[in-house]
């Protein structure tokens, strides 16, 4: 598949060097220094496991004209980033699908108003990356814990979506085609605004947040809200296995949460957190917008929501 990369950060640079190694024909979008840092030395990736370092070569464009054709977009950019680039997306009628590629409490009336229906696609990335001496040291979630998530608008199993997941699973990253892609993100983001709220009241260390009992307990019970305002819109808890956030007694929830937080993983997984606080406070809003519709109150919420600066 020919893909085009718009986004040239951790996560979009780890998916174009792991599709490029795997056969794929990839194209990324970048600028600036990061355009040319590409173009002269590929992108390095390191595996935070095992430690191997690995180089991919991509094709590098600084623009994504009208007459350019791809099979797919990968729009791989912080939320606040998406709508600058929609009308470049829009007037360019050579590419047929077009996959929004990361958080969204919003749903997709943005995309769909600027491109058509037909052409928008959304999707959730399986790994965690941070720079590390040159490189993207990445980690690859398993399938288990969090798989690449792709999904339609409409639920299918189209045709498109499983050569995408196909072109993805062969690049080394476990995927998952969700039948309710917006439910899945907006869960989601019900789910991780929390935590990261909670990493930022710990300064910003998941250790200090794993001994953090008091921290823990407002993460977990705002997050049991943020469940409760998406019910309340009529958005089902998706994938299904979240819902243990729901039932499963509080005690035995804060130990799972304060072992998951304190793997030697944990520094790569979250180490994105802090370096996105216009993008959490930017879903924070979208949440807020949720929580107005429901009209429940959400007191944990509240409180969580003041270490964004979104009170």
């Amino acid at each position: 598949m020919r893909f085009l990369i718009i986004g040239a950060g951790n996560i979009g640079s780890l998916y174009a060097g792991k599709l490029a190694q795997s056969g794929q024909d990839v194209t990324v979008l970048a600028r600036g220094a990061r355009f040319e840092e590409i173009q002269r030395r590929g992108i390095e990736l390191e595996d935070a496991v095992s430690g191997e370092r690995t180089q991919a070569s991509v094709r590098v464009v600084d623009r994504f004209a009208p007459e350019d054709e791809y099979d797919v977009v990968l729009v791989i950019l912080p939320k606040q980033s998406v709508a600058d680039v929609l009308p470049a997306l829009a007037a360019n009628r050579g590419t047929p699908s077009v996959m929004f590629f990361g958080n969204n409490a919003a749903g997709p009336d943005a995309m769909i108003d600027a491109l058509g229906r037909d052409r928008v696609l959304f999707g959730f990335p399986g790994a965690a990356g941070v720079p590390h001496e040159g490189a993207v040291r990445y980690i690859i979630t398993s399938a288990r814990e969090q798989p690449t998530t792709l999904g339609e608008l409409d639920g299918s199993k189209s045709k498109r979506i499983l050569a995408i997941a196909s072109a993805l699973g062969a690049a080394g990253f476990p995927v998952s085609v969700s039948t309710n892609i917006d439910a899945w993100l907006k869960t989601h983001v019900a789910k991780i605004l929390p935590m990261v709220c909670a990493l930022f009241q710990a300064g910003g260390r998941p250790e200090q947040l794993a001994a953090d009992d008091e921290a823990l307990r407002l993460m977990l019970r705002a997050i049991r809200e943020g469940f409760q305002v998406l019910r309340a819109n009529g958005v089902p808890i998706t994938p299904r296995n979240h819902r243990v956030f729901e039932w499963l007694p509080g005690w035995l929830m804060l130990f799972v949460t304060r072992r998951m937080i304190s793997g030697e993983a944990a520094a790569t997984k979250l180490g994105h957190a802090e370096h996105g606080r216009a993008e959490w406070l930017l879903l924070a809003d979208e949440l807020r917008e949720l929580i107005v519709k429901a009209g429940i109150p959400t007191p944990s919420i509240d409180v969580a929501f003041q270490h964004l600066g979104a009170a």
